[in-house]
């Protein structure tokens, strides 16, 4: 309630004007748990991977012959593997190699699948039917089939890994990217840059590409996911990183064998990997919820 004050010659009243909604103050929409949490976890999760060397009390090849199998503990937090080498140092390591393959495979998706997805939904007609076709083919191959058959070509490697995840997740951001792409072509902003005979190279990155960015980032957070899922699936396999390196999915392999008599071995990279996927995951969910206005809270 506003009570508004009227001076007159004679007295001063006050009346009881009752607000409206629209002369209320708007409140500010808060931010969604899932992206608090998700960022939480991610930035904890990079922070750690960042000072991986520094954190870990313990090379991460470093040999205790002595205290093979050895529990989690006060001098090994995670306890040690067959070779004695500290589960918690290797898992650390291990953090930096499943982040960089994930980025670097995302980057390579982004890098094939988003200027084939904005000059698909822009151009149309033959080139639209060719682009789309081609990723067609592409998405029609199991995901693991299509990774072996272009890791099998050369020697596994953690950049040879991350280019074949890049080109496996092209076609899903591409077809992504030619959805939104078509749909801000009946915006005014794009009649405006072809009524000035815009060229194609600035339509695409000048016009396009800003207005499609917010939709990528939701979607890279998800490839992301799936990169670092599909790279400990096949250094699982022995397609991957290569022993000894410390990678999530290459400790969850040796550990296998000794899952009844010590099982940290593989316990402790798969909290880290369910960590990171979750973690991940609440950060693209609570970006779509930010980014897209259809989702937004009203508070």
């Amino acid at each position: 309630m506003l009570i508004c004050c009227t001076a007159s010659p004679t007295r001063a009243f006050a009346t009881a004007v009752p607000l409206s909604d629209s002369t209320a103050l708007p409140r500010r929409a808060s931010v969604p748990t899932a992206l608090i949490v998700g960022a939480s976890i991610v930035t904890i999760l990079l922070v750690t991977a960042a000072l991986a060397q520094v954190v870990a009390p313990y090379p991460f090849d470093q040999m205790h012959i002595r205290d093979r199998f050895a529990p989690p503990g006060l001098r090994y937090l995670a306890g040690t593997d067959e070779y004695g080498r500290d589960v918690f140092s290797r898992l650390l390591i291990g953090s930096q190699l499943s982040l960089l393959l994930g980025v670097i495979a995302t980057l390579i998706s982004m890098g094939i699948g988003v200027p084939l997805g904005m000059l698909a939904g822009y151009s149309r007609g033959l080139i639209d039917e060719a682009i789309m076709r081609v990723l067609d083919i592409m998405m029609a191959f199991p995901p693991i089939m299509l990774v072996l058959l272009i890791l099998a070509i050369t020697q596994p490697s953690l950049m040879k890994t991350a280019f074949a995840i890049g080109i496996l997740s092209a076609p899903p951001i591409g077809r992504v990217t030619r959805s939104v792409t078509l749909d801000l072509m009946s915006g005014e902003f794009m009649e405006a840059a072809r009524a000035r005979g815009e060229r194609l190279h600035y339509v695409l990155c000048r016009e396009l590409l800003p207005n499609v960015w917010p939709v990528l980032m939701v979607e890279a957070s998800l490839r992301v996911v799936f990169a670092v899922l599909l790279g400990a699936v096949l250094s699982f396999l022995g397609f991957g990183v290569q022993p000894p390196a410390a990678d999530w999915g290459l400790m969850i392999s040796n550990g296998r064998a000794f899952v009844e008599k010590a099982p940290w071995i593989s316990l402790a990279p798969g909290i880290a990997m369910g960590l990171t996927v979750i973690g991940i995951s609440l950060l693209g969910d609570g970006l779509r919820e930010v980014l897209d206005p259809r989702l937004g809270r009203r508070q």
